[in-house]
């Protein structure tokens, strides 16, 4: 059995127990923007129950443009006012650089990604990065942004603060 067909398997058993639709309004008004990481179970870790929150995940969780897109469609079509970073430890894009990982792309498939992968050394200033990107944003109804670092090893959120 593939593993997809796992998934499905286990799918058909929780749509017994499905509480049924919700709202498309996220009920906490909050997104989360999130490492794709298998190892942040963000609902339970974040206490959000499914209809929460808005959460959006990709490598590193950094703030790129479709990022943006989905924060924007958040706020003002689904009415979110807060946003969480959460970033984490032991991350696999603090052990590259956009150069080596652009390098090990085209060596393997001919091909050099138009874009940049967004690596990055220290966690917590990436998710400083981040929340001055949202600042930053002209499309966004909503700046109110806190960041944080999860622990793989304890499970513990690290909220980062913005100097000055």
């Amino acid at each position: 059995m593939s593993e997809i067909d796992r998934m499905l398997a286990a799918n058909a058993e929780w749509a017994e127990r499905f509480p049924g639709s919700r709202d498309v309004r996220p009920a906490r008004r909050v997104a989360v923007v999130a490492c794709m990481d298998s190892r942040m179970p963000l609902f339970p870790m974040l206490g959000l129950e499914v209809g929460d929150a808005h959460v959006i995940r990709n490598a590193g969780g950094v703030i790129t443009e479709d990022v943006i897109r989905s924060l924007t469609v958040s706020q003002h079509v689904l009415g979110t006012r807060e946003i969480l970073l959460v970033h984490h430890t032991q991350c696999g894009l603090q052990a590259t650089d956009d150069n080596s990982f652009a390098d090990l792309v085209e060596q393997a498939t001919g091909r050099r990604p138009p874009w940049a992968v967004r690596a990055f050394r220290d966690a917590d200033e990436d998710v400083r990065e981040s929340m001055r990107l949202i600042h930053e944003s002209p499309y966004l109804l909503s700046h109110e942004v806190r960041g944080s670092v999860y622990d793989v090893a304890t499970g513990l959120l690290s909220e980062v603060v913005v100097e000055g």
